[in-house]
């Protein structure tokens, strides 16, 4: 399906810029995907160092983090020894992807993969939990009672979805995104109430969502609710990903006029870069699509299809004499709202056990320094990917430029160098925004928090080029390439 999906993509972008005289190949060069598609068009490989230095690396995490980093460690050192401590079976889902299984753009299976397919030769892995951390000693404890040694410590074990933490619901823990959704799927997925979160949230997602349309066609005046957390979250954008789309659909059976489409995020802005918030606050509104800012979900209600909030605001306080000024007061109150379908961002933590341990800190993600990696207290830990406590990037194309720094870092200091002088993370994040069917909105920024894009386009612009890397591109370059280490 993979080669498929890409060959299809290349003709229509050949045909997309013959239409306009340019060739194939400074198309590729347009919009930033010529290195990755000619490593998947010809085999040919990105450039990686070689080194004969030794030291045992242990990897926290199997996911796509973990597994492009230890590949990259396979094809960078001569005698590699790398160990990934992986609870999961290794059947995982391709996450961008079930923004489009949610619209019934893509079925599940289209985003079903085995990360085992992908396992580097040599490498070691533990099918068991890291549950206890000695970083002073060097070592982790499993669940299976096993002491495992290292050198060298990344972790990379991603985030926990925390469903629990909404009051309503009869869920009692946090789960990862591709572990067992059982608990979740006795509420979650009925009733309108959906998740694109977990990849079979995003296929019941679809269902409820062609439910919410018939009720529109009936005549029936419906009400669709987003919601977005109180806490970071793995790819910022997709919860209005998923808004959009619901427009699209809508609009596709010629009843959007009986639909009112509403947003409730906790912050107080569409995006982080004031350029891209703009730009969405206009397409919102182009969209007749609304919006609730400093709304945090508290508590559903499925029977009555209610959900309530927590609204926060700031006002005015008292006269401070000393100060010479006017205190803020932090106010709040209760709201609840009734939804014909509703589609819910859970909050996100990391796992307890990374929490609680010497190498978290106290919020739950791991404290490194944002451009090398580094953990602040431990030297030779380094973690990446969504639970890296970093200021941005908890997306799949942030951690595309993180492992290699890491990989470069930890190598350095193996061979007895100063990794400050190696290439430093500059933050990138890049979030496909789906816009519509047929249109995204590729918002890339950096530490700057201005938009950094890749292409001398206009990156407040939804494109239609930018539709066909979503859909038909970045999935094989995930796969073959930062699986592979080498892109």
């Amino acid at each position: 399906m993979d080669n498929k999906m890409m060959k299809e993509g290349m003709e229509l972008i050949d045909a997309h810029f013959k239409n306009e005289g340019i060739s194939r190949r400074d198309a590729m060069k347009i919009f930033g995907v010529g290195g990755t598609a000619a490593l998947m068009a010809s085999g040919a490989t990105t450039e990686v160092r070689a080194s004969a230095a030794k030291g045992k690396i242990l990897i926290i995490g199997g996911g796509l983090a973990g597994m492009s980093t230890a590949a990259r460690f396979t094809n960078t050192l001569d005698n590699p020894d790398i160990t990934v401590i992986e609870p999961g079976d290794l059947a995982t889902s391709y996450q961008p992807g079930q923004t489009l299984v949610g619209a019934g753009i893509w079925e599940k299976e289209d985003v079903m993969y085995k990360t085992e397919n992908f396992i580097p030769s040599g490498t070691t892995v533990i099918k068991e939990k890291a549950v206890e951390f000695d970083p002073k000693n060097n070592t982790v404890k499993t669940s299976g009672g096993k002491t495992i040694k290292y050198d060298y410590m990344v972790v990379a074990a991603g985030v926990k979805l925390a469903f629990d933490k909404i009051e309503g619901l009869g869920i009692s823990e946090t789960i990862t995104s591709t572990g067992d959704h059982s608990a979740v799927s006795k509420v979650i997925g009925k009733n309108g109430l959906t998740s694109i979160y977990y990849q079979q949230g995003s296929a019941d997602t679809w269902t409820e969502m062609q439910k919410f349309i018939a009720d529109a066609k009936s005549g029936k005046k419906v009400k669709g609710v987003f919601t977005h957390p109180n806490t970071p979250i793995k790819c910022g954008g997709a919860p209005k990903k998923i808004m959009y789309l619901t427009d699209a659909r809508l609009r596709e059976a010629g009843v959007r006029d009986n639909a009112e489409l509403m947003f409730y995020p906790n912050g107080s802005k569409m995006f982080g870069v004031k350029e891209y918030h703009n730009a969405i606050e206009k397409q919102f509104g182009e969209r007749d699509m609304k919006w609730n800012y400093r709304h945090n979900l508290i508590a559903v209600d499925p029977k009555a299809k209610t959900a309530t909030f927590n609204r926060h605001w700031k006002q005015k306080g008292e006269w401070d004499e000393d100060l010479e000024e006017y205190g803020i007061e932090l106010k709040s109150k209760e709201v609840t709202v009734p939804y014909d379908f509703m589609h819910i961002t859970p909050p996100m933590v990391a796992t307890e056990e990374i929490a609680s341990s010497p190498i978290g800190s106290g919020k739950g993600w791991v404290p490194v320094d944002k451009e090398t990696l580094q953990h602040v207290k431990f030297p030779n830990v380094f973690s990446l990917g969504d639970i890296a406590g970093i200021p941005m990037g908890k997306t799949g194309g942030s951690a595309r430029k993180q492992y290699k720094v890491v990989v470069d870092n930890i190598v350095t200091l193996m061979e007895g160098g100063d990794i400050n002088k190696n290439p430093k993370y500059a933050g990138y994040t890049v979030c496909p925004l789906i816009t519509s069917i047929g249109t995204v909105m590729l918002a890339e920024f950096n530490w700057t928090k201005k938009p950094t894009p890749m292409v001398p386009l206009d990156p407040t612009q939804e494109r239609w080029i930018w539709w066909l890397l979503k859909v038909y591109a970045l999935k094989p370059m995930t796969q073959f390439g930062m699986l592979s280490g080498r892109a």
